[in-house]
C-alpha cells in the first residue's frame, strides 16, 4: 500500500482460467474502494460455505491474478490480496485474508496467507503485524 515495487512476472494462465481471474480483479478493484469496516463485513459474507483454500491453491490464484492485471502485479496489495481471496473462493476454497502494517519504517500492507504464512510474498510471517483478518470459516481468525 504504502511501499514502492517492482512488478511481477507474468504467465498468462490457461485461457479457461482467465474469465474467472477477471471478474476476481474487477470485484477487488471496487471492493478496495470500500471503508475497512465495509470490505470486512463484504469478505465475510462472501466466505460462507468455503473451506480453507491450502497454500498451492492460494498461490495459483495469486498467480493468475497477477497474470492477467498489470495493477495487480505492482504496488496494488490491496487488490491484489482481495482479488486473491476472492477467485479462490469462486473456486471453493478460502484463504487468511490479512491487512496489517509494519511499524518501523512504517509500512500498509495487504496479503493473504495459509496456516500462518503469507502466500507469494518476498517476506516470512511476522514481517507485518495484521491488523484486520478474515479466516476460513473452519479456522480460528
Amino acid at each position: 500500500m504504502s511501499r514502492p515495487m517492482t512488478p511481477e512476472v507474468r504467465a498468462l494462465p490457461p485461457l479457461v482460467r482467465t474469465p474467472a481471474a477477471l471478474l476476481a480483479v474487477a470485484a477487488a478493484r471496487a471492493l478496495a474502494a470500500l471503508t475497512p469496516h465495509r470490505i470486512r463485513c463484504v469478505l465475510e459474507v462472501i466466505r460462507r460455505g468455503a473451506v480453507a483454500a491450502t497454500a498451492a491453491q492460494a498461490l495459483a490464484a495469486r498467480d493468475d491474478v497477477v497474470a492477467v492485471s498489470a495493477r495487480c502485479a505492482g504496488p496494488a496489495c490491496l487488490q491484489r490480496s482481495l482479488a486473491t481471496a476472492i477467485l479462490c473462493r469462486l473456486r471453493g476454497t478460502w484463504p487468511t485474508w490479512c491487512a496489517g502494517v509494519r511499524v518501523e519504517p512504517f509500512r500498509a500492507h495487504a496479503w493473504v496467507q495459509v496456516n500462518g504464512q503469507p502466500v507469494g510474498e518476498p517476506y516470512a510471517a511476522g514481517y507485518y503485524r495484521p491488523i484486520m483478518t478474515v479466516a476460513a470459516p473452519n479456522t480460528a481468525p
